[in-house]
């Protein structure tokens, strides 16, 4: 276990000046008290070690324990540190988005307040962020409690996505810039790699290890969780791949509904007048041939529906690019 202690050193060393400063450590918490103290304790340590003077921005995401407080006095006057709350707990998220809007900094190092990650990974991903990369993930090595839910999520965003890393809800460091130009929904935090690399920034990852929870419980749990996941899954799935041109999805699934109202129309004429001028034996099904109308009415109604809503989706894409074009206007 010692190696991944020899890495952050040597990646230290590598690190400019400006490199050292110019970042932000983002760290949501939400009802971590127990392991506030730990937590500043060994960023004190990584921090001097490795000659680091970035800011650190706690983002106290409605904690009703005193987590907040637990901060600034373990903190002491340590002048890197600054506190941000929300009232309400909001989700990671809008603790990113939060702590994005607080800081002038170039580049923010996402760092969950469990420490389940080592401080001392900081350095690697900074000196990933110096090579030139854009994103930086970390690959978390080691067994976890949902490690089965968490490999098949990313093997399922891999698949859909085609981004190139292997997991997509661990630390990770990225350009501050790139949340300028990404509309991040609630929970979409899981999904901010594949937003930005569907936008062209690049991306790479890098081994971590991960540590077992030293304190309090984990906020992800549940079949609800997995269930949200899914659904914010399939709902980005469908804003990158459709959101620009909706008319590809609901045009050619209409098309196809209205086609196969016509197949249906026409095998029921078939069934009824030319079935039996061909001499063959009548066939009547055994409730008549208005169920095979009724299902004419209904492919033919919906596709036109689908197509319709399509190209009304068109429209409000074709505004929502001119408003994003107004924005970027200086």
């Amino acid at each position: 276990m010692s190696e991944p202690s020899v890495q952050p050193a040597v990646a230290a060393a590598t690190l400019n000046d400006l490199m050292r400063r110019d970042f932000a450590l983002v760290i949501p918490a939400f009802n971590e008290v127990e392991v506030v103290p730990d937590l500043i304790r060994e960023l004190r340590e990584a921090f001097k070690r490795f000659d680091l003077h970035g800011e650190i921005l706690f983002v106290d995401d409605g904690s009703t324990d005193g987590t907040a407080e637990r901060v600034l006095e373990e903190a002491n006057g340590w002048d890197l540190v600054q506190v941000l709350r929300h009232r309400a707990n909001k989700g990671k998220t809008e603790a990113i988005l939060t702590a994005a809007a607080a800081t002038q900094r170039s580049y923010l190092v996402l760092f969950d307040a469990d420490l389940q990650h080592r401080p001392d990974e900081i350095p690697r991903f900074l000196a990933e962020l110096q090579e030139g990369w854009d994103m930086v993930t970390g690959r978390k090595v080691g067994t976890y409690e949902k490690q089965v839910v968490s490999t098949v999520y990313n093997a399922m965003s891999r698949m859909i996505f085609k981004v190139p890393v292997s997991d997509l809800n661990s630390m990770k460091a990225f350009r501050r810039e790139i949340l300028d130009g990404l509309n991040l929904r609630h929970d979409w935090h899981r999904f901010f790699v594949v937003m930005a690399f569907a936008q062209g920034y690049s991306v790479t990852e890098i081994d971590i290890e991960l540590l077992p929870r030293r304190a309090g419980t984990s906020k992800y749990q549940g079949i609800f969780r997995i269930l949200v996941g899914l659904l914010d899954l399939t709902s980005v799935s469908f804003l990158l791949a459709f959101s620009r041109k909706p008319l590809m999805l609901f045009g050619s699934v209409g098309m196809a509904l209205v086609v196969g109202g016509m197949v249906v129309g026409l095998l029921s004429i078939y069934l009824r007048f030319l079935h039996p001028m061909l001499g063959f034996p009548p066939y009547i099904p055994p409730m008549g041939y208005r169920p095979l109308l009724y299902l004419v009415m209904l492919l033919e109604t919906l596709g036109f529906l689908l197509v319709g809503f399509g190209l009304v989706s068109e429209q409000i894409a074709q505004v929502r690019d001119e408003i994003e074009s107004l924005r970027r206007e200086p």
